[in-house]
């Protein structure tokens, strides 16, 4: 036991309920294993002089722990063990595509020329990382069939701004201010209607059909001179492809607006459908969720957006353009041909590790390659959807591209939520599917598999997903309120933790001992 009361001894293969759990250590906090009073290096004091700092005075210890490098290490080392990752199995969040990172990728992106690149070199010694960004710009132009791409961009969302920035940009360039709406489907990424708003857009939610696609009627009757564009994403937040996308971007375009299309599930058609064919004059690209650059962890990301012709002048700078003879450079003001741009998006031009690491799955997969891997994420959500359908609700009739949506129907009169069954997968070794979104279907669950997985792995998956609604519609309600039972931790009230999160360590008042 340590000084919390907390069991500090291995969990062992076997718990008191008979149960077998795998190999569990307690990992007390690093601040509770040594304090500042310790350390785990000699190092000599330093020599007396003006403080390094400036005129910014020490004003106490910053408290760091002082542990020896064996405590470091299985300090960190059980923290990962007790950290899910793709790495340990099938991650199935749908919307957000949890793909396997091929470790060739890594191997690309560490390369010298690339690893050690700065942003602030002469164009002359970086002239390899330029052709690299411009082949990749050329990848994405040519799977999109747009004319025109960013690559500044840092993440999905802010390639969302950057294009609607660009609309913005083009409206006022027209002469159009008075264009301040903007149409996004009830189905939409929060991060939809969030960008529009904050560049001061009024946003219109469209209603979904039956089918749970865009209500083609509804859209219609809403266009007019006072419409900048439709944030759409295709295949939608539900799983399905919108049919009618073609006369969507005719209505809209006939009526002056622009059509923007959320990339985030650009992974199920890649290959296979170019939105340019679609109508499409700007598409944000998540480079991890379709090119499987490293997603999540705060970053870094890119989110390089494609543009029409109609919006090609006003993309953002700096970007890269031929200078002749083979050569590249960075066109960094806005003048001559760069003129309408409306300027920096950031200080630096994107992420050369993630471009890296996308060109690396791209040409290692080649165009027939990234037409297959779409394919085998559609077969992959529908086989789950085929297998899970007799024992749980789809949302929509039909079949599904790149997820699987189910909603909560199947639990009715169980007692067992969408939340209780997330957590007693858990149980099962296995991360929960996005719950409770899309919005629009009550008691969501979303399962994307991507193309990475094997049968094997779907079957498993599926198994236990069909177990545990056997054991929901057995009565078994109080165990699934109570899971997950296997973890370091129980279940939490998250809604508090992230709305009052502790970020700050305290040490624990000091008890005083009884006089004897």
């Amino acid at each position: 036991m340590n000084r919390t009361g907390r069991d500090t001894r291995p969990a062992g293969n076997t718990a008191s309920d008979g149960e077998t759990r795998p190999l569990v250590l307690e990992t007390p906090l690093i601040f509770e294993q040594a304090g500042p009073a310790t350390t785990g290096v000699d190092l000599p004091d330093p020599p007396p002089g003006p403080p390094r700092l400036g005129p910014v005075a020490e004003r106490a210890s910053i408290g760091l722990p002082g542990l020896s490098e064996p405590e470091a290490m299985r300090h960190y080392t059980r923290l990962s063990q007790q950290n899910f990752a793709i790495d340990s199995t099938i991650y199935p969040l749908g919307s957000c595509t949890m793909k396997h990172n091929p470790r060739l990728n890594e191997a690309v992106a560490r390369l010298p020329g690339f690893a050690d690149v700065h942003p602030l070199q002469p164009e002359a010694t970086v002239q390899g990382a330029l052709a690299a960004i411009d082949a990749l710009a050329g990848w994405l132009k040519d799977l999109t069939g747009m004319p025109a791409v960013a690559m500044t961009p840092g993440a999905g969302a802010h390639g969302e701004l950057a294009g609607m920035m660009a609309i913005r940009t083009a409206l006022a360039d027209r002469g159009e201010t008075d264009r301040t709406h903007v149409l996004v489907p009830e189905s939409a990424h929060g991060t939809n209607p969030a960008t529009a708003a904050a560049l001061g857009f009024e946003v219109d939610r469209i209603p979904a059909d039956a089918r749970g696609r865009v209500d083609l009627a509804a859209f219609k009757a809403r266009l007019g001179p006072d419409v900048a564009a439709i944030m759409l994403t295709n295949p939608n937040t539900c799983g399905l492809f919108e049919g009618e996308i073609i006369e969507i971007a005719a209505a809209l375009h006939e009526a002056g607006g622009f059509f923007y299309c959320d990339g985030a599930n650009f992974n199920a058609i890649v290959g296979r459908v170019r939105p340019g064919d679609l109508g499409i004059d700007a598409m944000h690209i998540n480079l991890h969720k379709t090119f499987s650059t490293p997603h999540g962890g705060g970053g870094p990301g890119a989110g390089p957006v494609v543009l029409s012709d109609a919006l090609a002048p006003y993309a953002p700078l700096p970007k890269v353009v031929a200078a002749g003879d083979g050569r590249f450079a960075l066109a960094e003001r806005a003048e001559g041909a760069h003129a309408k741009s409306f300027g920096r998006l950031k200080a630096f031009h994107g992420q050369m590790g993630m471009f890296t690491r996308a060109l690396a799955y791209i040409l290692s997969h080649g165009a027939d390659g990234l037409h297959q891997a779409a394919g085998d994420a559609v077969l992959n959500a529908n086989y789950l959807m085929a297998r899970l359908s007799a024992v749980m609700t789809p949302s929509f009739d039909g079949p599904c591209m790149h997820e699987a949506l189910f909603d909560d129907r199947f639990l009715k009169g169980s007692g067992v939520h969408t939340l209780d069954l997330a957590k007693a997968l858990i149980d099962e070794g296995f991360h929960p599917m996005t719950m409770y979104f899309p919005l629009v279907v009550p008691g969501a669950l979303l399962i994307e598999p991507t193309e990475s997985e094997p049968k094997r792995t779907l079957d498993a998956f599926a198994d236990a997903l069909i177990g545990l609604v056997a054991r929901a519609a057995a009565g078994e309600a109080d165990a699934f309120a109570a899971a997950p039972r296997k973890t370091p931790r129980r279940r939490l009230d998250e809604t508090t933790a992230a709305r009052r999160p502790v970020l700050r360590w305290t040490p624990p008042a000091p008890t005083q001992e009884a006089a004897e």
